[in-house]
């Protein structure tokens, strides 16, 4: 059972940090490299550069929530929310989606 988690390769789980700007601030956001490659997705499918995506998600989060404990949560738990949005869209049938790193 373990074996399709235990295997991956370790690239899907090198961490990666971004610096960026969110807020006018400049910070660093460190994931692993597998939710960066869904963050790119969804930025793209949003039609916002990563960078844009990000701070809009994070400036709207602050606006409904009032205040963001862990960012970088709220972005793993935002590429939770798109897969299984994006699981009940496909066809019957259909291979689930899977997660590769970039070479």
């Amino acid at each position: 059972m373990c074996e399709i988690y235990a295997g991956q390769h370790p690239e899907r789980y090198r961490p990666i940090n971004r610096s960026l700007r969110i807020g006018g601030h400049s910070t660093s956001i460190q994931l692993e490299a597998a939710f960066w490659l869904l963050i790119d997705e969804i930025a793209e499918n949003q039609g916002y550069s990563t960078a844009r995506f990000i701070s809009t998600l994070y400036d709207e989060a602050l606006e409904i929530n009032g205040s963001i404990s862990n960012f970088t949560s709220l972005l793993r738990t935002s590429c939770l929310i798109y897969l299984i949005n994006k699981n009940k869209a496909q066809p019957e049938g259909a291979p689930p989606f899977q997660i590769i790193a970039a070479e």
